[in-house]
């Protein structure tokens, strides 16, 4: 236990879901854990579940759509001084589900910043405290919509696909600067995405029966269990593991 005292973490999507549970585990080994988040009474209890076990640990709201407050979080982040040892970039949109001719422009464009434009946005922007002789490791949530397509779901299945790219470009530049990335699909997972998903009209997604039968016949995986899955990847991934791409049922 206590694995990762002295080392900070810093995890967005973090008050709910899949975020919640790493931040907890993070937390459990002894990491100080950066929450970020859309501001919301679930930040807060993830907050103070989090610090129950790490005092040290904070939060900062951060909207990944938004540039401005990517800015601010980062400012917040950097105001602190303390070089961050990974970054878990969790956080993600399955929205607009509609048919590609049908989706509203702006909304296909958030999901675009959401889902990587903002990652690379909120990782320059935390350079200063990433960059130097200390060993840092990125891990990106991807998914099975990086690998095909699903009708319905253009913007998701692009914007995966395009951060399994950026996560093997950081992976390649950053050699030089002792960070490493991996990115891991962590399978249908029974969170708040996955109620958006079956909320859609079958005529905007005509895959929504399949999604209903997952959530009945109990195929959904535990945040939690997800979670303890990946940790050991998370925080302990090799250097000859950087720019892979895992599926955390193979972990």
């Amino acid at each position: 236990m206590n694995q990762l005292n002295g080392q900070t973490y810093l995890v967005t999507g973090a008050s709910k879901g899949i975020g919640r549970e790493i931040s907890l585990a993070l937390a459990r080994e002894g990491a100080c854990v950066v929450l970020l988040s859309r501001d919301s009474g679930e930040l807060d209890q993830t907050l103070q579940d989090v610090q129950t076990l790490s005092p040290k640990s904070y939060a900062t709201p951060c909207d990944l759509g938004a540039p401005p407050s990517i800015e601010t979080a980062a400012q917040t982040v950097l105001g602190r001084g303390t070089p961050l040892d990974g970054i878990v970039h969790n956080a993600g949109d399955i929205n607009p589900i509609k048919p590609l001719f049908e989706a509203d422009a702006a909304n296909w464009a958030r999901s675009m910043m959401v889902n990587v434009v903002g990652v690379q946005h909120l990782t320059q922007a935390l350079g200063p405290v990433l960059q130097g002789e200390h060993r840092v490791r990125i891990t990106t949530i991807s998914s099975g919509a990086a690998l095909r397509p699903l009708g319905s779901w253009s913007a998701y299945c692009t914007a995966k696909a395009g951060l399994d790219m950026w996560t093997r470009c950081i992976a390649e530049e950053g050699a030089d600067h002792n960070i490493t990335a991996v990115s891991v699909a962590p399978g249908i997972v029974d969170t708040a995405m996955q109620t958006t998903i079956r909320s859609a009209s079958e005529e905007d997604f005509p895959l929504r029966p399949n999604f209903v039968a997952y959530h009945e016949d109990g195929q959904l995986s535990k945040p939690s269990d997800v979670a303890s899955a990946l940790l050991p990847l998370i925080t302990s991934h090799t250097s000859e593991q950087s720019g892979q791409r895992f599926d955390v049922r193979d972990l």
